[in-house]
């Protein structure tokens, strides 16, 4: 009885075996590599599989996704003898898992190591300068060079960025320094720029200023003399109008011979030639006006008018 329990207890356990060694699950997005008797027989894809127990065997489960692999700093000598360090990272995918298993021992090292080689060629051909500022052409070149040698690997290189490109330390600071003075060139130059800039516009409100007062001052100045033309033409319009005879003229003259005479200096005055003839008309009414009861005065027999005798010294008259 119990040799046949121990039997029995074999037996389920090679069933059990059996069972879990012949249905396979393969998650999504993985395959599996399946050999018979240590050759490659098929692969395995996503779900469930039925293989042969004892006799099949699943060599390698590879991940199909896309993989990101970044690689340590590089130090890559440029076509001028500088050293850089460059870091890089690699985005690949497998796309044949057999050629990923059987074409190359371990393909994530075979990247690398490409990698490295192909990113010395091409930072060889440049300069320090040129390097810096070309990123996008030495990644298409080195995805360009990696996809065609692990194309025949079953991988496919996605995308290869570059990290970060480090100049050695002193080339750093001689830049910095370059930078700065490009940045004090710029400032200086901007500054410059905005004090002519003031400089034209205040020239310009000034001068504008002036045309404008000088226009102001030429148009006060028409307005003036506009005014005074109109003052003379009404008193010109008003004396014709008037009609005056030559004995209010004549009484106008000796109106305005004491302003002539006002001032102590005024010792000696020029009369005019019409002032002759002037006081001729005035000979026969100075009596009148003196004499209010001579035979010329008026019919109203009122006291006419007496001018005070000047106790001043009178200017002489030549």
């Amino acid at each position: 009885m119990g040799p046949i329990i121990i039997v029995l207890v074999v037996l389920v356990v090679l069933v059990v075996i059996a069972l879990v060694q012949t249905i396979q699950v393969i998650q999504q997005a993985s395959a599996a590599i399946v050999e018979r008797f240590g050759r490659y027989t098929r692969t395995l894809n996503a779900g469930l599989n039925i293989v042969v127990p004892f006799i099949d065997r699943i060599r390698n489960r590879i991940d199909l996704r896309e993989q990101v692999v970044p690689f340590p700093p590089q130090q890559v000598i440029t076509q001028d003898s500088l050293v850089v360090n460059i870091d890089t990272v690699i985005y690949y995918q497998v796309t044949d898992a057999r050629a990923a298993t059987y074409e190359v021992s371990n393909y994530i090292q075979a990247i690398e190591q490409l990698t490295v080689t192909t990113l010395r060629n091409i930072i060889g051909g440049m300069d320090l300068e040129r390097t810096l500022t070309s990123r996008e052409e030495i990644n298409a070149a080195l995805r360009g060079v990696l996809d065609e040698a692990t194309g025949k690997w079953g991988i496919r290189v996605n995308r290869v960025e570059l990290k970060a490109i480090e100049p050695p330390t002193s080339i750093q600071d001689s830049m910095e320094k370059q930078m700065r003075a490009d940045r004090d060139k710029r400032a200086a130059i901007l500054q410059a720029e905005g004090v002519r800039q003031s400089e034209i516009l205040q020239a310009e409100g000034a001068k504008a200023s002036e045309i404008l007062r000088a226009e102001g001052d030429a148009r006060a100045a028409a307005l003036r003399a506009e005014g005074e033309a109109q003052a003379i033409r009404t008193v010109f319009e008003a004396i014709h109008a008037g009609d005056p005879d030559q004995k209010l003229l004549s009484y106008q003259y000796v109106q305005m011979l004491p302003k002539i005479a006002e001032g102590d200096s005024n010792k000696l005055w020029i009369v005019p030639s019409e002032l002759g003839e002037a006081l001729k008309g005035l000979g026969g009414n100075i009596g009148r006006f003196t004499n209010p009861g001579g035979p010329d005065a008026g019919s109203g027999g009122g006291a006419g008018p007496v001018f005070d005798k000047p106790t001043r010294e009178q200017p002489r008259i030549e």
